[in-house]
């Protein structure tokens, strides 16, 4: 290489090292387009069929009365708890109103993540009743544990989102729990956080604590809670999740309408039929937060998984879930809501291979769908029975490729990279060259998991397998967290809240 080269390469080096790493991104700004895996026509038959359920076998709303009074004045017919809707109907009520892209604001507006349009927004997983460490194994999670996922969430740059329900701290009162869950996303992150959904009064008294926080005025007219809204599959939501759903909407606050469907246990077994199903399902919540609230924002989700037709248990990473992701993906881009979907799916009770493989199957398909919102991105092991502290950093290192590859093809003049080809031009190579010194530090992912060393290193290293290394990062990690700000005038005042709510009802350990 020529004198030239070397000097141009120190000049290189000398760049790159005075250059600063890129600003953490809010969220992900997809430059890459959806793939769909059926067409317009396809598409629009799953439309029909699920227009056909509302229509002739309709949706049962249990114990909700104010709902179905809502729905008959809106033209839809009842027969006691069933209601049926005239075709196009509940799509017209969502089109009408719905937003097809919001904000949600965190307490930190640099965290405030776009939902809809191109934007892909990472979230933790969501209601472990255990968690599993390779340290203590498998055990009922606590308040403890769900601090510490917060502050990891916190802490981790490709999760955009705190989360919600990170796992259930069954050390606490059922019925209080919520409170210390909300304050716990407020205390010890500034990023995005989803509200209580388990009773009408705890959706109440997580809004009141967002008000406490961003002040009554902007609660009522922005979005600063998403909050997941689960129908009991088949064809039907109970007052719980309608209740809840009704308090959110009225406040202005996103609900995620998300049918949870077993095919083969609550719906048929086929790819289209759960599509149509769960497209039916969500019409039903979406219209019915635009009828309480035209405007309030909405997020038409799914969470699919087949199942072994051997012992009846859910499976995850399956094509035919895969498939339905990308399905629903397409029909929510046609209907113009959001979308949510996909994870870190797996049925494997520690982040072994099985784990890796499923885990990153499902990521990788709502990636390619378009998903929007990402719930259980980072944590989920056993079929979301039990949230991992080294599966979750493992998550967000897999978080972070997506981010990337999300990016899509740099095609700019550095991109393209050709003064880097003639200045070294045939035979030689590009370790030392002006490009390749300008561009190092960011040119390749580097993995916070991954051993790339030779393999004598890697005995010489202790010979750690991924989860050993996980277990090493999450508690560094954790050892580092330091809380973001919180005005104590805000502090006190939620603490004093928790406290007068709590005194004002007896524990109890009853949902």
């Amino acid at each position: 290489m020529s004198r030239e080269g070397r000097t141009g390469g120190r000049r290189g080096r000398a760049a790159a090292n005075a250059a600063e790493l890129a600003p953490r991104e809010a969220y992900i700004t997809r430059k890459i387009p959806p793939y769909s895996v059926l067409g317009d026509d396809d598409l629009a038959q799953l439309e029909r069929n699920a227009d056909t359920i509302l229509e002739e076998i309709g949706i049962d709303i249990k114990d909700d009365p104010e709902a179905i009074a809502l729905f008959v004045a809106a033209g839809a017919t009842a027969d006691g708890e069933r209601v049926r809707f005239p075709r196009g109907l509940l799509r017209g009520i969502v089109q009408k109103s719905a937003p097809r892209i919001f904000t949600q604001h965190a307490r930190n507006p640099a965290n405030n993540v776009q939902i809809g349009g191109d934007a892909l927004v990472l979230v933790p997983a969501y209601g472990s009743p255990f968690v599993y460490s390779r340290e203590g194994g498998r055990r009922y999670a606590t308040i403890e544990d769900f601090r510490n996922f917060v502050k990891l969430a916190y802490m981790a740059d490709s999760l955009h989102h705190s989360g919600g329900t990170i796992c259930e701290p069954v050390d606490l009162p059922v019925n209080k729990r919520h409170f210390d869950m909300v304050y716990s996303h407020i205390k010890y992150s500034d990023k995005p956080f989803m509200g209580s959904v388990t009773h009408p009064e705890r959706a109440e008294d997580s809004v009141a604590m967002a008000k406490i926080v961003f002040g009554d005025d902007f609660v009522e007219n922005n979005c600063v809670m998403i909050n997941l809204i689960n129908a009991n599959s088949p064809m039907t939501f109970d007052a719980t999740m309608l209740g809840a759903l009704k308090v959110y909407a009225r406040h202005n606050q996103a609900t995620m309408i998300s049918p949870f469907i077993v095919a083969g246990a609550m719906s048929p077994v086929t790819v289209a039929a759960v599509a149509a199903q769960s497209l039916a399902e969500g019409l039903c919540g979406m219209a019915l937060a635009q009828l309480v609230r035209p405007g309030a924002p909405v997020i038409y989700g799914n969470f699919v998984s087949s199942m072994s037709m051997q012992s009846g248990a859910p499976t995850f990473g399956t094509p035919e879930a895969s498939l339905i992701i990308n399905v629903g993906a397409a029909l929510a881009r046609r209907l113009g809501v959001p979308f949510r979907s996909a994870g870190g799916f797996n049925a494997s009770k520690v982040p072994d291979a099985q784990a890796a493989y499923e885990s990153a199957n499902t990521l990788q398909q709502g990636l390619m769908a378009g998903v929007n919102f990402m719930l259980h991105t980072a944590g989920w092991l056993e079929g979301g029975l039990a949230m991992g502290y080294e599966k979750f950093v493992m998550d967000c290192d897999q978080a972070a490729m997506m981010a990337i590859y999300a990016k899509g093809v740099d095609m700019s003049a550095n991109g393209q990279a050709l003064d880097a080809m003639a200045e070294v031009g045939p035979g030689q190579h590009f370790l030392g060259c002006s490009h390749t010194q300008a561009n190092f530090k960011t040119a390749f992912y580097r993995s916070t998991i991954a051993d790339n060393n030779s393999y004598e290193q890697w005995i010489e290293d202790g010979k750690l397998d991924a989860e050993e290394r996980a277990e090493k990062l999450y508690k560094s990690m954790l050892a580092s967290y330091v809380a973001p700000e919180l005005d104590p005038e805000i502090d006190a005042k939620l603490l004093a809240y928790m406290e007068q709510r709590k005194a004002s009802f007896p524990d109890s350990n009853i949902s």
